[in-house]
Order: C-alpha cells, then structure tokens, then sequence
C-alpha cells in the first residue's frame, strides 16, 4: 500500500475548462420530504409546491400511502419533459409499491391508458377518441345548453339564495356524461356514490376504497356486455365494438370507461364549480365577461390554468435509464411525480401567476396534462366549462354569493379540489 506523500506546498488551481457533464456533473440527491398533501382553504396554492417551485423544483417526496420515496417535478419546462420524454414510463408503474397518495389505485394498473405506453397506448386512445369527434361534441353542446337552462330554470324557481353546486355543478356534467357514455338514469345515482367512493383520498378506509373499485368495474362490465346486444352510438357502444373485434380487450374498454366516468361526472363537477368561485370572488372578471362574452373561450382556458384542479399528484412514471431533470440525475428505476398544479403557477413561464388574467399571452397551461396522456376528454370538458359559465351568466346577471368567500365549504380529503356547496343570490 503506497504512503501518503509528504506534506508540501499546496498546488496551484488547474487552468479553467469545460464544465463536467452528464451523471458525474450531477449534484448529490435531495434530502427525502414528507408531504401529507393536507387540505387547503377554497382555491389558496399549496404553500409546499410555491416553496419547491423557488427553491428546489426537483425534488424527493414521499407521499401518505405505499412504500419508498419518489422524485417530485414542479417546473412548467421540467414537467413538459418527463410527461412527453419515452425514457419515463407508465406501464412499469404496474405492480410496484410505490408511495402514493391512495391505499387503492383509482384506474386498473392492468388494462387501460393510465398504465400502459405507446404503441398500445395509442391504440387504445384511437379507439376511444371516435367518441370525443368534433361531430359529436357538435351535437352534444346544444344538449348541454338545453339541459343547463333547464337547471338553471329550475334554480329561479327555488328563489335566492340558492345552492349552485345542487342546482347545476352537480347535476349538469353527471347528466351529460350519462348521456356521453349510455347509462340509463335510474341507474346512474349507484354509479355516482361509487366514483365518489373510488376518489375519496383519505375519508375512506381500504376495504371501502376497493369495494368501490369492484362495484364500479362489474357495473361497467355490464353496460358493455348490454351494448354488445343492443348497440347505440353512445362511448359504451364505441367500446363494445372495439372488443368485439378484438382491437382492445374486455378490462381495456373497462378501464377506459371508468377513466371518462371519473374526470367526466366528478372531476368536471369541481373544477367548474371552482372556476364559479373564482369569478364571484373576481368580480371585476365577473363583470367583464358580462360585457365581453366573446372573451369566455380565453377566460375559460385561463381559469383552467388558474385554478387549482386537484390536490397532490397523480400516477407517476418510472425512468427506465438514467436522465438528467432540471439539474439533477434521475436513476433508472426511479418513481418520478410531476405537479401540473405547479406548473401551471411558474412564474418563470406565468408571470403573476397567483393572479387572474384574462389577457394572458403565455404558453399554454397544463390543466389537462402533456404528452402521450394527455387528457382525451379536454375538448369536452372546455365546452362544458363554457356552457356552464355563459349559461349562468345570461340567466343571472346579477349573481354573487349570498355568504363571504371564506364561509363557502370546500370537500375534504378528495383528490379533486372544488366546493361542496356554493350559494349564491341574483
């Protein structure tokens, strides 16, 4: 074993050259947070992704439920990476414990595009976007004008104040998704209790959790099976006949349907009703697009960005090699969330992102996702928010709220972040 050498002087600084690149230049991993993902008053940002986004964008978290700990990506660029880069996987996501934020996965971890990659997950995107064509949303958006009047109609009739969320939040996107994917009505109250089932965070135990999981896939199960002997050209009808002839098979359309039913009767539900306490706490916004209702397409897409659509994260991927993310190295094998709800508040993309601004000219928000998994029903759910708000407007110009913001209730322990109830007075 060779001596140490003798102390002597110490050695002049090497001349200046390339800066190290590639794993060797990357910094040492971040220290491993917790985050219990608490609740969070009305529509306030979470204070633990405003400090990651200034200080550390890419981090590590461990979350409530699972086992280890998981790489978190909060930046607008960073984001648009990891969700559009082939390296980072959804379909070895499947049978691994990782942390998490529910003890039950909301979408089968075995068929569907939650959990798989391309080239099968563009397959069975293709097949369910003939139902999201512009020729049907062309000949449901005159349904859902009619059905939210109707609401609407019957909210005048009850008098002020009223509950906005009973009288429309409520029941104007279940009615339309019903119709959307063929469910009868007096079915669907038993398909509504279990969604809220399957998306309750923290309410509910396991075992309730994974009844609502079975309860939901043997009801899909069933509607596809009735379809395949009386067809309609509704989504189930879309899927049945893609099993039928073999293109995806009976847990795929299963799992598909589930995924519409969740982001298309519940999700839609609380981010309009989101975006309807946004404008009555704004109302300077509220006034302008009375004035200016040609300017509804824009203000729609910036309270999308605006408002915060959901609490923590949602499926995470898998690195299959090792990449650099915004500075630092991400080993093959690693669970990688990112946070659109962060993105959409970067300010380095969205200056002033805590305001609301009709005006905006920046790139466009990530509400409904980016890349490969980028939500199919987004064309669908711009055109209810649009409904929704217009419809309001023209038949209550004059509404506010009847109680202060801060006395409006927002739902606890959910994943989809949007008020419990909302009155208001005309």
């Amino acid at each position: 074993m060779p001596l140490d050498p003798a102390p002597g002087p110490a050695p002049l600084d090497p001349a200046p050259g390339p800066a190290p690149v590639g794993p060797a230049a990357a910094p040492p991993p971040p220290p491993v947070r917790f985050w219990p993902v608490d609740d969070l008053p009305a529509l306030d940002p979470d204070p633990f992704l405003d400090e990651l986004l200034r200080d550390e964008p890419v981090t590590r978290i461990r979350l409530p439920y699972g086992e280890g700990h998981a790489w978190l990506v909060t930046r607008y660029e960073d984001v648009r990476f990891v969700t559009s880069d082939p390296r980072f996987s959804r379909e070895r996501v499947a049978g691994r414990a990782v942390t998490t934020m529910r003890p039950v996965p909301v979408a089968s971890q075995t068929a569907g595009l939650q959990y798989i990659d391309p080239p099968r997950h563009t397959l069975l995107r293709r097949v369910v976007a003939r139902a999201f064509t512009g020729r049907s949303m062309a000949r449901l958006r005159p349904l859902a004008e009619h059905r939210a009047a109707e609401l609407l109609d019957g909210m005048a009739r009850a008098g002020a104040p009223a509950d906005l969320m009973e009288h429309l939040h409520g029941p104007f996107p279940i009615a339309l998704i019903r119709d959307f994917l063929g469910v009868d009505e007096k079915d669907w109250h038993r398909w509504a209790a279990t969604g809220e089932a399957l998306l309750s965070a923290g309410a509910a135990s396991e075992d309730r959790a994974r009844e609502a999981a079975r309860a939901t896939r043997t009801r899909i199960a069933e509607l596809l099976r009735s379809r395949r002997e009386q067809p309609r050209e509704d989504l189930a009808g879309v899927l049945a006949r893609a099993t039928a002839t073999g293109e995806i098979t009976d847990d795929e359309a299963v799992s598909l349907a589930i995924a519409v039913q969740v982001s298309g009767g519940h999700a839609v539900r609380n981010n309009s009703g989101s975006m309807m306490y946004a404008l009555l706490t704004h109302p300077g916004h509220l006034d302008r697009l009375r004035r200016e209702p040609e300017l509804l397409p824009r203000a729609v897409e910036e309270l999308f960005r605006y408002v915060p659509h959901r609490n923590g994260v949602g499926i995470p991927r898998i690195a299959t090699e090792d990449v650099e993310v915004g500075g630092r190295l991400v080993r093959a094998g690693d669970v990688v969330y990112n946070s659109y709800v962060a993105a959409n508040r970067d300010p380095g993309v969205f200056p002033d992102p805590d305001a609301l601004d009709f005006d905006r000219s920046n790139g466009p928000h990530l509400a409904f996702g980016h890349g490969p998994h980028h939500c199919l029903a987004a064309v669908m759910a711009r055109m209810e928010a649009e409904v929704v708000i217009g419809s309001v407007l023209a038949r209550f110009p004059g509404i506010r709220l009847a109680v202060r913001p801060e006395e409006v209730e927002f739902q606890r322990r959910g994943l989809i972040r949007g008020p419990t109830a909302l009155p208001v007075t005309w």
